[in-house]
């Protein structure tokens, strides 16, 4: 049997629980009760998405001493470097990475949402626990699902945002993975394989009533 040089690479750092699809899929039905005027009902379900289970996988990528995230030495080459400027991606390079990406994280898979959205769903909600100073104080989905435009060369060592350099991804993948490179880290290149196609838009349909920017 043939083998590749990248078959000893890993997808993600780690494999997403089941509660992370079942809290988007009640994130989903909020959405769509928020629409038809249902607001007691969309809050009730902004409040069971906001999973502990859900809180405790996120912390487990990004969480100090994580046995999951990205560790151990850096290789001499790319170099960090200093003075890289435009870190973040511009809106229309955002709006290309989701084009191309859609909503899911590149890495994990797991379904995401803009920020944009988010703060509309905590401004319309604030009676919900959806997003304070604190990660303790932030909704355990929204916070893991939340989109992330993570270089894979990364920004420190040299990385551009050109669309070959740049993926959408959930904030565990990119936090877990911090300044390492996909080699570093052990990481396949999910460019190279395909983008997970489903039907999650993200919430953007709370977008389709001009509900937020």
């Amino acid at each position: 049997m043939k083998t590749h040089l990248t078959d000893h690479l890993r997808v993600c750092l780690r494999e997403p629980i089941p509660a992370i699809e079942a809290a988007a899929a009640r994130l989903e039905l909020a959405a769509i009760a928020h629409l038809s005027g249902q607001r007691s009902r969309a809050g009730q379900l902004i409040d069971e998405a906001n999973d502990p289970a859900v809180r405790d996988w996120t912390e487990s990528l990004w969480g100090k001493g994580s046995q999951y995230a990205a560790s151990g030495p850096f290789l001499p080459t790319p170099a960090f470097i200093n003075g890289v400027k435009e870190r973040m991606p511009s809106a229309a390079c955002q709006r290309e990475l989701h084009g191309r990406d859609g909503y899911y994280c590149r890495f994990c898979g797991i379904p995401v949402v803009r920020k944009q959205i988010r703060e509309y769903l905590r401004r319309s909600y604030p009676e919900t626990n959806v997003w304070g100073r604190r990660n303790c104080e932030q909704h355990a989905a929204l916070q893991c699902m939340w989109a992330q435009y993570d270089h894979l060369v990364p920004h420190s060592r040299g990385g551009d945002n050109s669309l070959k350099n740049l993926v959408v991804t959930c904030a565990p993948c990119n936090y877990g993975r911090m300044q390492y490179t996909l080699e570093e880290a052990g990481l396949q290149n999910p460019l190279e394989r395909p983008a997970r196609s489903g039907s999650w838009q993200g919430l953007e349909n709370l977008l389709s009533a001009g509900n937020a920017a």
